[in-house]
């Protein structure tokens, strides 16, 4: 195998991404031709200045929801999905550096989005770049896709598709190697029902992640301290006000998480009368894998169902309380749906869906999965099986595309958090995985 990334790679790989940091891409109140807010279309300017100047041609949308720069020739069309959009920076008190500002020491680049997804971005644009420095000619045209909502509810790509022809195969540079070739349906809802004027009960900030914090206020606080005392539940209490601990983590990993919503709920039963926290601290309690409501969902190609109650709000107005539900890849939303409204009507809630993305699979004897199985396997000699992921990817908005690293199997995940960071040397790995296995793919033989 020849080795195509240099120096003069790396060292670029490095500026680049620094250039796409310092602009604080995160979604804000929308602007004439900026639907997302001036920051993110400022990131997508940049970033297509920056591939214009390694000799791609660029597009951007004039709605400003996308844009895309490619290069080769070619019939088919080989995609790079990519998203520029970032969440926020959080507490910036926690951040040993600023956020926006990219810092390398120690072997590492820290900054908000170094590995989600802008340092994958760039390791992608210099891997086809090392190709092109070193003679190789291309059968297929690279198109890289710059998403610019997918922290939210990825209308980008909606624009994308109603605008533009799809590709032939692809990659999103947006998850973990080797490669994953099936992702779990996405189907996030609310229920909706009566709600109580005898306390409030509020718990969860998103949809996405096992809530690590409910709280109760109300005048029966010191009994359901007891309460949570028997159950063995982690809380504190000030006065009138308790809060639950519980583990946050991921939605796609919900059964390893600990929801407080739940536990606060099963706590509350004995001293109050009411079909939420029957419904959540009743029947569905610690199951994170919606047996309790829809039975044992699963198939052979990607395991079980995972269901995650991530918010809850009990207010005198009414119940709200958010779902987020992975669902295997062979199985239909709509029964599962109707079922989940269904066993929800029990308890006087009304069901309503909030967003759905159709699930990713792969065939893994398919030439993409096979090809970029293989270039992963001979750099690194790590030979562990394709794999399926509850989360999601923008590769699903595609035929024919799966998510292709950048994490490895010892990545530390900082991930949204403080201190967002990525080791120098797996970004250069990356990028001479990316090279081999887009040469295998694109080259002309």
């Amino acid at each position: 195998m020849k080795q195509f990334i240099t120096e003069t790679h790396k060292e670029k790989a490095i500026t680049s991404l620094e250039r796409l940091i310092k602009v604080p891409s995160y979604l804000q109140d929308s602007v004439d031709g900026a639907p997302f807010g001036q920051d993110i279309l400022d990131s997508l300017t940049e970033c297509l200045a920056l591939f214009k100047e390694e000799g791609f041609s660029t597009f951007i949308d004039p709605d400003g929801y996308y844009g895309y720069a490619e290069i080769g020739e070619g019939t088919e069309t080989f995609g790079v999905l990519c998203h520029l959009d970032v969440v926020p920076a959080g507490d910036v008190s926690l951040w040993d550096t600023p956020p926006f500002k990219a810092s390398v020491r120690d072997g590492a680049i820290y900054g908000r989005g170094v590995q989600d997804d802008k340092g994958p971005t760039i390791a992608a644009l210099y891997a086809v770049k090392s190709l092109l420095d070193a003679g190789v000619t291309l059968n297929k045209k690279i198109r890289f896709i710059f998403g610019t909502d997918e922290e939210n509810l990825w209308r980008c790509m909606e624009q994308y598709h109603q605008k533009e022809q799809g590709i032939d195969m692809g990659i999103a540079p947006d998850a973990n190697f080797p490669v994953i070739y099936a992702e779990k349906g996405l189907l996030q809802s609310y229920l909706t029902g009566v709600g109580s004027s005898d306390f409030t009960f509020e718990g969860g900030a998103a949809l996405n992640v096992v809530p690590d914090t409910a709280t109760y206020t109300g005048e029966k606080a010191d009994a359901i301290a007891e309460s949570l005392t028997q159950l063995g539940y982690e809380f504190t209490q000030d006065g009138s006000t308790i809060s639950v601990k519980g583990k946050a983590i991921h939605s796609k990993d919900a059964p390893i998480g600990i929801n407080a919503n739940t536990r606060l709920a099963e706590a509350m039963i004995p001293h109050y009368e009411h079909p939420a926290l029957h419904l959540l601290g009743g029947v569905i309690k610690d199951d994170a894998n919606g047996v309790s409501l829809l039975g044992d969902v699963r198939d052979e190609a990607s395991g079980a169902l995972t269901f995650n109650a991530a918010t809850v709000s009990i207010s005198p107005q009414e119940t709200k309380i958010g779902l987020d539900i992975r669902i295997p890849v062979t199985i239909e939303k709509e029964q599962l749906a109707h079922d989940l409204a269904e066993k929800t009507k029990e308890f006087g809630f009304a069901y309503e869906e909030f967003d759905f993305l159709d699930s990713l699979y792969v065939p893994v004897d398919s030439e993409l999965v096979t090809t970029l199985l293989g270039a992963y396997r001979d750099m690194t000699g790590d030979m562990r099986e394709p794999m399926i992921s509850g989360g999601a990817t923008f590769a699903r908005t595609m035929e024919n595309c799966v998510a292709f690293g950048a994490m490895f199997e010892k990545t530390k995940d900082t991930m949204h958090q403080a201190n967002e960071v990525w080791q120098l040397d797996e970004m250069e790995k990356t990028m001479e995985i990316y090279a081999e296995a887009i040469y295998r793919l694109c080259g002309k033989k």
